[in-house]
């Protein structure tokens, strides 16, 4: 049976919408992915659901991230990343990436490489695109980054990584 709650964002407190919101949000299955930069010779990189898609003309897709995220300064200098989108196989880099005690792990786990372009890649992953920094946008918590595609990599299977209500599917 499905549990229906309707909150009224007008009499409820916020806490209690934030709460009810957060809930929703964990049933809804996203593909993982890893977000990766490199800056003054150290690499960078974070466990991501908040990833999709913007536009064909220019390509381009979203990542959002938390502006607290170890990774966020480098969005905001600019630096040019990568989204590497994970196999069902890779749930362990998904958990190092994801894991602030791992942290010094993050780049041991994977097929990591340097690209032409100078942004970390995984060689294994199911695609990895590598993009600039469009733009920026602030909002709430997070920060939204449009990332512009420069260069795109397709792997050999297509067999991605979900995470929905707190697991890996």
């Amino acid at each position: 049976m499905n549990r229906v709650i309707d909150v009224d964002a007008s009499v409820a407190a916020v806490d209690a919408i934030g709460d009810l919101f957060r809930q929703s949000m964990r049933r809804l299955a996203s593909a993982v992915s890893i977000v990766a930069c490199e800056s003054d010779g150290e690499w960078f990189g974070l466990s991501a659901t908040s990833v999709t898609s913007l536009s064909m003309e220019p390509p381009s897709l979203l990542v959002c991230l938390n502006i607290t995220a170890s990774l966020t300064p480098m969005m905001i200098e600019g630096k040019s990343f990568s989204v590497n989108l994970l196999d069902r196989r890779h749930q362990h880099v998904s958990n190092a990436f994801g894991s602030s005690s791992l942290r010094a792990e993050r780049f041991r786990d994977g097929d990591w490489e340097l690209s032409e372009r100078g942004v970390p890649v995984m060689a294994e992953a199911v695609a990895s695109v590598e993009c600039d920094v469009g733009r920026l946008i602030e909002y709430g918590s997070h920060i939204i980054v449009i990332g512009e595609v420069r260069h795109v990599r397709i792997g050999e299977g297509v067999d991605p990584l979900i995470y929905c209500n707190g697991k890996y599917q």
